[in-house]
């Protein structure tokens, strides 16, 4: 049963576990399995991998989705993602900025050049001895974007091996939270990782409440 954060007229925000497609691969994926659960048709307007957790808009209507494909197209919905690395990063936060290519492996690679770049701003905290947790915003929507950026900051995310991770029981990274404006009204949701996994060590550091509002973080 999938968990559904917030229900309205024009669409739903629901909460994707780990490992799950979000299209349909090997069995029903994320979208066919929330519209068998709600019981009608849903639009995607954004994605995420099959790795990743947390939380997706799916709009109710086709006007709907066409607007939050514009508002996704045109970076008016923010993202904010949380992640763990057992690894010590070139730096503690910042920007990771760099054209993306296809490399090995269904991989990509982070480049020098910036034509056409991944944008991403960061921070991070130490959580335990080889255990820091990042808070991440994407400034544009490149495939692997975080991950990539992770792995050029020499801290792959803890459990993926694609690019580089330390093998865990699942990748962590994690969809936090969502913001944007719809029909003059300002909406912001957040979802907390699983707390029976490491994510547990992050969430309740006691630093982590500089994190619980991420929009308001200087950005």
């Amino acid at each position: 049963m999938l968990s559904v954060h917030a229900r309205h007229d024009d669409f739903y925000i629901i909460e994707k576990p780990p490992g799950l497609n979000f299209h349909s691969e090997d069995g029903p994926g994320f979208v066919v399995l929330a519209e068998q659960q709600l019981n009608e048709k849903l639009y995607a307007v954004h994605r995420l991998d099959k790795v990743t957790s947390g939380l997706i808009i799916l709009a109710r209507n086709s006007t709907a989705a066409a607007e939050f494909t514009r508002l996704f197209t045109t970076h008016q919905v923010d993202k904010f993602y949380l992640a763990l690395s057992d690894a010590k990063p070139k730096k503690k936060q910042g920007w990771v900025k760099g054209d993306m290519i296809k490399s090995r492996r269904s991989s990509f690679k982070l480049l020098k050049s910036i034509e056409n770049p991944a944008i991403t701003r960061f921070y991070s905290l130490s959580v335990a001895a080889n255990l820091r947790g990042f808070i991440l915003k994407p400034f544009s929507g490149k495939t692997h974007q975080l991950r990539v950026a992770l792995k050029s900051l020499a801290a792959p995310i803890l459990g993926d091996p694609l690019y580089g991770g330390t093998s865990a029981q699942r990748t962590y990274l994690h969809a936090y939270a969502l913001c944007f404006s719809w029909q003059n009204q300002q909406y912001q949701f957040v979802c907390k990782p699983d707390s029976t996994t490491l994510f547990r060590q992050l969430i309740e550091h006691e630093n982590f409440h500089t994190w619980q509002q991420p929009w308001q973080l200087d950005w």
